[in-house]
């Protein structure tokens, strides 16, 4: 990992959400050049800036309000910063909300994942790493379509990159993540 990551500039979409944040505490242990931390929820990227700020100050952390679902600020930031390496993370995730919003998780976990693997092999990024769900198996729900749809996608480009490697990850339930079932069983 230290070799893949090491002096690289990585972007993390969904930085301040639940998992994409301890992506990005994850990587700071092998000193990184810059971290991009590209989120739409600009109270939680404030946060994660503000606790990050005093566990190190090696690697540049370059916060991004940002929706990945706006293709042309998208672009500037993959313009911008020619990042090596991206952790997609950014996704609705709330399975029983989404049953009631369709259209959103499909912009959100399909449109916007394609934005961003587009723009990665665009600028030639390296190393695209999807993070996904375990529900995307024999989906049951919108949010489980619209991720195995996304994943569908990735697998696709995967196969027509010549300078991107396209890498699918399945998160099971992240005990203690946003809208795991911890705080449910806990009720």
């Amino acid at each position: 990992i230290s070799q893949q990551v090491f002096g690289k500039t990585i972007m993390v979409t969904g930085a301040a959400g639940s998992i994409g944040s301890e992506i990005v505490k994850q990587l700071l242990l092998y000193v990184p050049k810059a971290i991009l931390l590209v989120d739409v929820a600009e109270m939680p990227l404030n946060k994660l800036c503000l606790k990050l700020e005093g566990i190190q100050n090696v690697t540049e952390l370059i916060p991004y309000l940002v929706d990945i679902k706006d293709e042309n600020l998208m672009q500037n930031v993959f313009a911008t910063h020619q990042p090596d390496i991206v952790y997609h993370a950014a996704a609705n995730k709330h399975v029983p909300l989404l049953e009631g919003f369709p259209y959103q998780a499909i912009q959100n976990n399909v449109l916007g994942t394609k934005i961003v693997a587009d723009l990665a092999i665009a600028f030639h990024v390296k190393t695209f790493v999807f993070i996904s769900t375990d529900k995307a198996v024999n989906p049951s729900s919108i949010m489980g379509a619209s991720k195995r749809i996304a994943e569908h996608y990735i697998q696709a480009v995967n196969e027509t990159s010549f300078h991107s490697d396209f890498i699918i990850t399945r998160f099971g339930n992240v005990f203690g993540s946003s809208g795991s079932v911890g705080p449910i069983f806990n009720r």
